[in-house]
This record gives structure tokens, C-alpha cells and sequence, in this order.
């Protein structure tokens, strides 16, 4: 599978992120009671859209009939997390829905997650060649409890969006509030009125 996927990307730092995130997704799963086969597919998978064109992006989601939201047609990168969840039951044949799920969820979580959700969420955001501060304590963390440290790399990524200027996706803030972040930075107006 794994030269199958590097072919599919065409680029090795791309590839070399999934490896990473599969092996730091299979650490989780062993810390935290999941299957470890699970975790490491959905990381080694979780990209294979990634590198897609924004255009190549919004056209195979239409080809396939996938919902678009127009907070995803507006950013259509985000995208790739659910024509990913395609391409791995597609061309790869993955049709477990947990794996599926944590594919479709590694870029802007949700409001629901399972534990590999979570895993999978965690191993893509804060693998070794991730480069913030708080990245290295985040890890320890998540080795020890999902929860917490699904709430706190979200609150991170709040703190980014709104030092961007940017709303994050409604999927996001739905997340947020649903692990407990405090410190939203934006509302769901701005979130509505900005979509």
C-alpha cells in the first residue's frame, strides 16, 4: 500500500507526511486501546487529495457527487479530506467506515469524533516535522489523554484562524465548542457571515 500511495502523491514530502502521521497515528492507537491497523491506514491515506488543484478538487467532489458547502466551495482545499475518504475506498478499497471517518475529518474535525477520529486528527496536526511552539508538549499530551489534547490543539488553531483574520470552518468551531474550548475566537455569525 504504502508505494501505492507514494505513486498516487507523485511527491515525496508529501508522502514522507503520511508515513509520519500513519506511525504517529499507530502510537496513539497502541496508548490508547485502538486498532493500530486502522490508525496507520486512515494516516498513510489521509492525503491522497491533498496535492490536488483547487479546480481538480472542486471537480471530482461534483464528478462524485460529494456534498460541497459553500464554506468548502469559498476554500475548496478542505475539500480534500472528503475526496481522500473517496480515493481510499476508490483506489485503494477501504471500506471500513471508521477509517473512512478519520479521513474525512483530519483537516477540520467535527462536532462528533471517535477515539481513531481523534487520532488521526492529532497524529496530522502535530507529527515531528510540525514546526509551533507548542507542538512537542501537545504530543506528550495526546500520548495521555485525546480529549485534552483534542481541546487544546484546537484552541490553537482558533488562536491561528483569528490571528490570520480568518473564520475557521464551521466544522471547526462546531468541534470547539463541542471539546470545551473556552477562548473562541470568532462567533458563529462571523462564522455564518463570512461563509
Amino acid at each position: 500500500m504504502a508505494r501505492r500511495v507514494r505513486a498516487h502523491l507523485g511527491q515525496e514530502r508529501r508522502y514522507a507526511h503520511s508515513v509520519r502521521v500513519a506511525r504517529c497515528a499507530d502510537v496513539l492507537a497502541q496508548r490508547h486501546g485502538s486498532s493500530r491497523v486502522k490508525a496507520r491506514t486512515a494516516g498513510l491515506l489521509h492525503d491522497l487529495a491533498r496535492l490536488y488543484t483547487k479546480t481538480q478538487l472542486l471537480a471530482e467532489c461534483e464528478a462524485r457527487r460529494l456534498p460541497i458547502a459553500a464554506f468548502e466551495r469559498a476554500r475548496p482545499v478542505l475539500l480534500h479530506a472528503k475526496l481522500g475518504a473517496s480515493l481510499a475506498r476508490e483506489l485503494f478499497g477501504v471500506h471500513d467506515g471508521d477509517v473512512l471517518s478519520a479521513i474525512e475529518k483530519h483537516t477540520t474535525a467535527a462536532a462528533e469524533m471517535s477515539p481513531l477520529d481523534c487520532i488521526v486528527y492529532l497524529a496530522d496536526s502535530l507529527e515531528p516535522a510540525r514546526q509551533f511552539m507548542q507542538r512537542t508538549a501537545l504530543w506528550e499530551l495526546a500520548m495521555h489523554d485525546l480529549t485534552r489534547a483534542m481541546r487544546e490543539v484546537l484552541d490553537v488553531t482558533m488562536r491561528h484562524y483569528a490571528g490570520k483574520g480568518l473564520a475557521p470552518a464551521p466544522t471547526t468551531l462546531q468541534a470547539a465548542v463541542a471539546f470545551g474550548v473556552e477562548r473562541l475566537s470568532v462567533t458563529p455569525l462571523e462564522v455564518s457571515a463570512s461563509s
